[in-house]
């Protein structure tokens, strides 16, 4: 083997012969002419003028045959060119790669180099592409090098190389003519949208020279970013220096556009307050309940509200968040009401500053930050009055817990156990089933000390007794069913917290009832009947406690639906509501009449009087402070103390939370009636 060709690689620019390659055995050979591979060759051109995929092939048959021939390798390079131009880019990858793999000197190596990467980029090999382009652009000119170019960017940002693409992209910029540039700026846009970091647009930028065409381009992307990031002094500083430099670009009516948006931040029409309810689709009835609730509160003031549909689509939430703040300048938004919509729609208020007064239970809302208020009663506030008025008022001790399978279920649940430990009492049991179970008595057993019972010593001693008593099989399997049916409940616990809805707790109660669990222990007749079938002086009883979930609309005999349904099982229960309709309280009942007055006799929900509340609050900070900024709005609402609304006297926490006494509602032989704390049950 000659020395040039064993240094080959080493020595690639030396002189060794430019037609040498490697033999098809991978030995290195010189590749030499040969007329009978010219002639094959020249037929396969022949062939390749008539079909370009039979070419391919004829080509392909010219290169197997003559492997080590000049005919051979120029048959490759053709038979690669031919794919490439039908768009078989495999092919071309593999003829081309292969060419340029044996002899990297090859006259037509450039142009191989050239379309095996455009093939890469094609069939997304975007690093293989990446490479073979980024050293060959510079030599090229004209359609070949805008073509390289173009792909050269698509390469880098698919290797998610994204300071390459953008360079890539303002490469081809400056080398396109005047006709190429409108294509050029093109695609140096879909890069900077779609292909590239802000990171790598902010170091361009820096750089370019303001005379530079794309500059206005990546000018106003910076200033776009900066929006999103609410950066507006360096908005307001980015969008003069494009005006002032490229006044006549085609961002500049845009630049304008968001200049004039920018100077309406602080524009603030005192007042004017917004809402963003869902007012159609699925959640439409939450909506108008609350709208409801939000007009009877302003009515006679000249505060205007302005109210948008969110169609309960946290995306649309933001931006009408948005609209209210910049376009419509509001002092304060009320809403919204769904979890996922007024996270989206807190976080977009805090960036601009906007206080917003949501009504969704969501835990944690107000963390986001100072501007988000709360006025919808939250369930860890539901699980802190039942713990407060079970253990102050009613003095127990010890609890346990059935409940469902359900994020709400499951979240009250967690509330609860940690209101109680708080305050020294202890939870002795937990159960939960699933969110559409219609039967119980597993559970039930379980509560009540029947399902395990190889845990119980008494059942041993009985069990016992009965095999001692006799070996008949049959006497002994009816004894020990019976045995097992008389067994007392073991009872460990007080108050039982059943965080589901009024239609689950009126299968649960009586379920309940069938182990032997008391839970009407305020009804003194049934007590008394129980006393006599058990012979037992001492009965064992347990107060089921519930969320505001318990709430039902009254049924055919007028009664609430849980109580016509659960039947005595759910007396004496305990049940918390953020709005009791029958309260004596002088504010609830001031609300309710003037909601009969104006919707006559139309159900009143928890949306209404919350709506109410919510809307009462803005019109008393508005019109006792009259605040012209939102910030002394945002001051004022954080400091309200015992304002009297629907729902009870309210008071923002330092967490901007709204904190009322709840209404504790028992449910007696003669209906619902309202608790108070330190006031005995019955």
């Amino acid at each position: 083997m000659r020395l040039c060709s064993v240094l080959f690689f080493a020595l690639l620019f030396t002189a060794c012969p430019p037609r040498s390659g490697t033999g098809t055995g991978g030995r290195r050979v010189e590749v030499k002419p040969s007329a009978e591979a010219d002639a094959a060759l020249t037929r396969a051109r022949a062939t390749a003028e008539g079909s370009r995929r039979d070419g391919v092939e004829a080509l392909l048959a010219v290169r197997k045959t003559y492997p080590e021939t000049t005919a051979g390798q120029d048959a490759l390079y053709e038979a690669g060119v031919l794919a490439f131009e039908e768009g078989d880019y495999a092919v071309a990858r593999q003829s081309l790669g292969e060419l340029l793999f044996e002899n990297p000197l090859h006259p037509k190596a450039d142009d191989a180099r050239l379309k095996s990467g455009l093939a890469a980029v094609e069939q997304r090999a975007w690093r293989e592409g990446f490479s073979m382009l980024s050293p060959l652009v510079e030599k090229l000119e004209g359609e070949e090098r805008r073509a390289a170019e173009e792909a050269l960017a698509k390469a880098a940002a698919g290797s998610q190389q994204y300071g390459e693409a953008l360079k890539a992209a303002l490469k081809q910029v400056d080398a396109a003519s005047e006709a190429e540039q409108p294509r050029a700026l093109a695609n140096l846009e879909d890069v900077v949208e779609t292909k590239t970091t802000f990171l790598a647009i902010a170091e361009a930028w820096h750089e370019l020279p303001k005379a530079h065409p794309g500059w206005p381009l990546l000018t106003f992307k910076m200033a776009r970013v900066y929006y999103h990031l609410r950066d507006w002094a360096r908005l307001d500083e980015t969008l003069k220096e494009l005006l002032a430099n490229a006044p006549d670009s085609p961002y500049a009516r845009d630049a304008r556009a968001l200049q004039e948006r920018l100077s309406k931040r602080t524009r603030v029409q005192a007042k004017a307050v917004g809402a963003v309810l869902p007012m159609t689709g699925r959640y439409k009835a939450f909506g108008e309940a609350t709208l409801r609730g939000l007009k009877l509160a302003l009515k006679g003031s000249d505060i205007e509200l302005l109210v948008r549909d969110s169609q309960g689509d946290p995306t649309l939430t933001g931006k009408l968040t948005e609209e209210l703040a910049f376009d419509d300048g509001v002092i304060a938004i009320i809403g919204p009401l769904l979890s996922d919509d007024s996270r989206r729609a807190a976080l977009v208020a805090e960036e601009l500053q906007v206080p917003l007064i949501t009504m969704s239970r969501a835990e944690g809302l107000t963390s986001i930050g100072p501007h988000i208020f709360r006025t919808m009663v939250t369930n860890s506030q539901q699980a802190e009055a039942l713990a407060d008025y079970a253990m102050g008022t009613m003095g127990f001790k010890s609890f346990a817990i059935l409940h469902p399978n359900t994020a709400f279920g499951q979240e009250l649940t967690g509330a609860f156990w940690d209101a109680i430990e708080r305050r020294g009492g202890q939870i002795r049991g937990i159960e939960n089933y699933n969110h559409d179970q219609k039967t119980f008595t597993e559970e039930a057993k379980k509560l009540a000390g029947r399902y395990y019972l190889e845990d119980r010593w008494d059942y041993y001693d009985k069990l016992r007794e009965i095999r001692e008593s006799t070996s008949d099989e049959f006497r002994r399997r009816k004894a020990v069913e019976k045995m097992k049916a008389a067994l007392d409940p073991v009872v460990d616990f007080e108050a039982l917290l059943i965080p589901d809805s009024w239609q689950q707790v009126s299968l649960v109660a009586p379920a309940l009832a069938v182990e032997d669990l008391i839970t009407n222990a305020c009804d003194r007749r049934d007590l008394e009947r129980i006393q006599k079938t058990t012979g037992k002086n001492q009965l064992k009883t347990v107060t089921l406690l519930g969320p505001s979930t318990w709430s039902s609309p009254k049924g055919a005999s007028g009664e609430p639906m849980l109580i016509e349904r659960g039947g005595k099982y759910v007396l004496c229960s305990v049940f918390v509501e953020a709005f009791y309709e029958q309260s004596d309280r002088a504010a609830t009942r001031a609300f309710v009449s003037a909601f009969r007055e104006a919707h006559g006799g139309a159900s009143i929900t928890l949306l209404d009087a919350v709506g109410y509340d919510s809307a009462a609050l803005v019109r008393h900070v508005i019109e006792r402070g009259g605040p012209t900024t939102r910030a002394a709005f945002r001051d004022a609402l954080q400091h309200v103390k015992n304002f009297d609304g629907a729902t009870g006297s309210l008071s923002m926490s330092d967490l901007r939370e709204a904190q009322r006494q709840l209404y504790l509602l028992n449910i007696t032989p003669r209906g619902i009636k309202e608790l108070t704390a330190k006031q005995p049950q019955g």
